[in-house]
């Protein structure tokens, strides 16, 4: 649901949008079928009685986080695809999340995870590798053995994320939040990524990997970004066998009210919407 979903908007009067992204099945593989899918933004939207903002960008609620503040944090591998935007390169990207999501600070990220490049990834979506629970603050995955291909890359994304800066002009408290034990799978190098969480009206709903301690470390960790919140801890593995942890296949509709007839276009009494907490 995150990806083939709707994105939704607040507005600055309060009202909410929901934003219909192009889904083309992350990125047009001959083997992947998504014309029902690319239905789904829609009917959500209608279904919540929200307004939609249609867009013809090839974009999927997990390539993006954002802070609510205008920060946006994206991949390179995923917005630039060839086989997602063919036509478009970073200023047109960045122009259409500014009309869409109201970003105005867009920090990109070379890649994403190593086996999301595999037949069955995404390419590199953000929301396996980096967070931002709050503004200023982000949550980083960080694999630690040097064994994995993943340690080299998240050290490299580390560096990426430490010379930029948020819309508000902080530099980032970059929060490492530690992969789990188990490097290899059946398949080959594993994802697991304690990043991909949803956070929901007073919980966390965290990815477990059956590590008693790497799971207990991470809702520690989990519990300290998002004070005040329970932080839970779901199996994820049959999951991610499936196509996506946690965060993939769900989706927040944020309170609020559907604007009126004509309105939620993405824009609302002079000032960009916002989409808040990550896709």
């Amino acid at each position: 649901m995150r990806d083939i979903g709707p994105t939704f908007v607040r507005g600055a009067d309060g009202t909410l949008g929901a934003v219909d992204w192009t889904f083309n099945g992350w990125g047009s593989d001959d083997w992947r079928a998504w014309g029902n899918d690319r239905r789904i933004g829609r009917i959500v939207a209608e279904a919540a009685g929200v307004p939609v903002l249609p867009s013809l960008l090839v974009n999927e609620g997990g390539g993006i986080h954002v802070d609510g503040e205008g920060t946006v944090l994206l991949t390179e591998t995923v917005q630039l695809d060839p086989k997602r935007n063919p036509f478009t390169d970073r200023a047109g990207v960045e122009a259409e999340l500014a009309r869409t999501i109201g970003a105005d600070t867009f920090v990109w990220l070379p890649c994403g995870l190593h086996r999301d490049y595999e037949a069955l990834g995404t390419r590199g979506h953000v929301d396996m590798v980096a967070t931002i629970p709050s503004p200023g603050r982000i949550l980083l995955h960080a694999q630690h053995d040097p064994a994995h291909p993943d340690s080299a890359l998240t050290a490299e994304l580390r560096a990426v994320l430490a010379g930029t800066r948020d819309s508000a002009g902080r530099e980032w408290e970059i929060i490492d939040l530690p992969a789990p034990g188990t490097l290899r799978d059946a398949s080959g190098f594993v994802d697991w990524s304690y990043v991909n969480h949803l956070v929901t009206n007073g919980g966390v709903i965290a990815c477990g990997y059956g590590e008693e301690r790497s799971d207990a470390r991470a809702r520690e960790i989990l519990a300290d970004a998002y004070p005040g919140r329970t932080v839970v801890t779901v199996d994820a593995r049959p999951i991610l066998e499936r196509g996506g942890g946690i965060h993939c296949i769900t989706q927040q509709q944020p309170a609020g009210e559907g604007a009126g007839a004509g309105e939620g276009r993405g824009r609302s009494g002079g000032a960009a919407a916002r989409a808040m907490d990550g896709g």
